[in-house]
Order: structure tokens, then sequence, then C-alpha cells
């Protein structure tokens, strides 16, 4: 029977190995992989590696090294278990691996650079279980999370869904924009809200629905309008805008001060029983003007307060919003960015259109001249846009 020793030999002679100084001179070239356990990873690591544990690198390592063909470095605490690692993933089909020879202790041991890193408390690691189980989260992006700065327009339908899920998933600061009070009218669909804050302003009364589900949470209120004279200063700092104002004005202003700021804007409406979700992320994708170069007529797109709205809608947009919002944080699966879903509540049905930039758009075109913040006031007709418009 072979032992342990035989074994770490049999896979030394089946992988490359490498000496710590060699991959500090080429820290652009390798991506670094951590199999250490998560009390020795706490006390300090090779900053930007990927911590996996060795007991957990099959079931976890596609999810988090999504590209098989790129230079990965190993290292465990002496090159033991790297070694055992780096044979796993040429196993598991990863083709440029090496194992670092003396691992993080002859790291340290030759003065390269380390750092103790970022981790999770213990009421942290309750509240985000379930997170940290997924591969594609885990401690890394849980930490990503509560480091994010997230703006939403408006504590309304669609904003109120959407904090209360950002501030559940652990969203460090949730800044809201709203001038108006809690209307006894809102509580159908605005879950934020209750019938002892009916005259609040709704900004303070977000605060402290949101702030008594997290205690990680920082709340930034702006109990303002959002005009020219403000929304690059409002903006300024966050890195995604969840969109959820119901008129034309406001939506062309964000589009152009989000183009000039560069932030991805997460775009929700709801008309009746149907809503629609977008992501324009500026100069990768459409902007809104791209979609909507001009306003349809009033008599095409009547405001909710109208044409009336089922309570539950938003909260199915604003949740979608949420998700968005927490994929561009992270960098996963497939944003909405250049695709329209629209959702029908009758027949429960999702639709999925393609929105194109336009090259000859006045905002975000090749031939666009520089972006000026004005306001919009001539296009105050409409407030919430139906799909079928929308995407004609």
């Amino acid at each position: 029977m072979p032992t342990p020793r035989d074994l770490l030999n049999a896979a030394k002679q089946s992988i490359r190995e490498i000496e710590p100084h060699e991959v500090a001179a080429r820290l652009d070239h390798y991506r670094l992989l951590d199999v250490r356990e998560p009390d020795e990873f706490a006390q300090g690591a090779v900053p930007g590696a990927v911590h996996i544990p060795r007991g957990q690198l099959e079931f976890a390592v596609e999810g988090r090294l999504l590209d098989k063909n790129a230079p990965i470095a190993v290292y465990c605490a002496g090159g033991v278990r790297s070694a055992f690692a780096a044979k796993t993933l040429q196993e598991l089909g990863y083709t440029d691996v090496v194992s670092v020879i003396g691992g993080f202790n002859r790291w340290k041991d030759e003065g390269l650079a380390w750092a103790a890193p970022r981790s999770l408390d213990a009421d942290q690691r309750g509240r985000y279980h379930r997170h940290l189980l997924l591969p594609e989260v885990g401690e890394e992006g849980q930490i990503k999370l509560l480091d994010s700065k997230v703006l939403l327009l408006g504590a309304g339908g669609l904003g109120s869904p959407a904090a209360l899920y950002l501030a559940a998933a652990g969203v460090g600061t949730i800044g809201i924009i709203d001038m108006d009070v809690v209307d006894e009218s809102n509580l159908q669909r605005q879950v934020l809200h209750n019938m002892e804050r009916v005259g609040m302003r709704k900004v303070d009364s977000a605060r402290q629905t949101l702030t008594a589900m997290n205690p990680d949470l920082v709340v930034r209120t702006y109990d303002t309008r959002l005009g020219a004279d403000n929304i690059l200063d409002i903006i300024d700092g966050y890195d995604v805008i969840v969109d959820g104002t119901d008129n034309f004005p406001t939506r062309y202003l964000v589009n152009d001060a989000s183009l000039l700021k560069g932030i991805p804007v997460v775009h929700g409406s709801i008309f009746r029983f149907e809503g629609q979700v977008t992501v324009f992320h500026p100069y990768v994708g459409p902007c809104y003007r791209c979609m909507i170069p001009e306003p349809p007529p009033a008599e095409l797109a009547p405001s909710c307060a109208e044409a009336g709205v089922l309570g539950v809608l938003p909260g199915i947009i604003g949740s979608i919003q949420a998700i968005e919002t927490i994929k561009i944080l992270l960098g996963l699966g497939e944003p909405l960015v250049g695709r329209l879903l629209t959702y029908d509540s009758l027949d429960q049905s999702f639709r999925s259109f393609r929105v194109r930039r336009d090259p000859t758009c006045p905002a975000c075109g090749e031939s666009a001249g520089p972006i000026v913040i004005a306001e919009y006031d001539e296009l105050c007709m409409p407030h919430a846009v139906p799909a079928d418009v929308v995407i004609a």
C-alpha cells in the first residue's frame, strides 16, 4: 500500500512546481489559488488570491476559476496540499497549473508581499451563510457586496422590493432619493412603508425599515427633487443606479448623467399588469435614448395613477432589478445589457427583446457631441411606459 510520501511523490511527478519569487515577478500572469483552511487564510495571504480550501476544491473551483486555460499558481502552507491540488486541477481539465514550492511559509520567508485579508465576522457569516455556500459568491463576493454602493431612484413601488432585497443581500451602502411622503394609497404596493408611517417622509420610512433588517447597512437619504442642478453630485461614487422613476424628464436626465459618470443603470417600469426591465451600461450597450429617442404621445402612455397597477407587479419587477444589480456588482452571469425583459402577469409570460445601440444616438452615438446635463420639462407628460410602446 502506498504511503502518504509515495502519493506526494507521485503527485509531484505529474505536475510542475515553481519558486515563489518566480510567481511574485509575474503576478499579472498568474491567477493565485490559496488552498489552505479558512483559519490559515485569515492570518495572511497573497493579495488577490482566490481562496478555496483543499477539501472544497472539486466542488467549488469551476464556479470560481472559469477559464481552464488561464495560468494558475496554487499554494498552501508548505507545498504539500498545493501539489495534490494542482494534480486535481489538471484532472478537472485545467491546462496551465503550477504548485508554489514551499507554499505561503516560504513566500513570507523570502519577504514577498502578503497581507491579512478582510474576512466576515461571526454574525456576518451567520447572516450571509446561504451566499457563502454559493461558489460564485463566497466570502470574497460577500465582502464585495458589503463594499458596494447602490443608488435607488424612488422609494415607491419598484424601489421598495429592490431596496429590501439589496439590503438583505448585504449591499453595504444604499442611497435613496425621494421627495414624497407616505400616502395610504401607496401601501397597496410600496412595501417599505406601513400605516403607522402615513404622512412620514418616504426616505425616513425607508431608512427605518432597512436599518432594522440589516445592521451592516449604511442608508443615505436625499429628500429632494432630482434635477440638473444636483444629479451629478448625488450619483457620484455609486456603483449602480436602480431606476424606479415614473416620468420621462427624469429618465432622460438620469441617462445623460449616467453616461457622463460611467455608472450602469438598472431600469424598470410597470403599467397595469405588465412590467419590464433592462440594463443601460454606458458605452457597452444601448442607452435609454437609443431605446426611446422620443417619448410616445401622452394618450399611449397614461400614468399608473390614471390606469392603475396590480399591487404585486412591482414586487416582481423590483426583485428582478435587485438581481440584475447584484449580477453587475459581482460580475455574475449575463446582465440584461442590450436586452429588454418584459413580463405579463395575466398569462405569466416573460419575453426578451434585443435592443441595439443606435450609432446616430445623440447621447452615446459615434458622432454624439458633449453631454449637456439639462432639464427636460417639455417632456413631462406621461409617467409609465407600456411594454408594447417601448418595443415598437
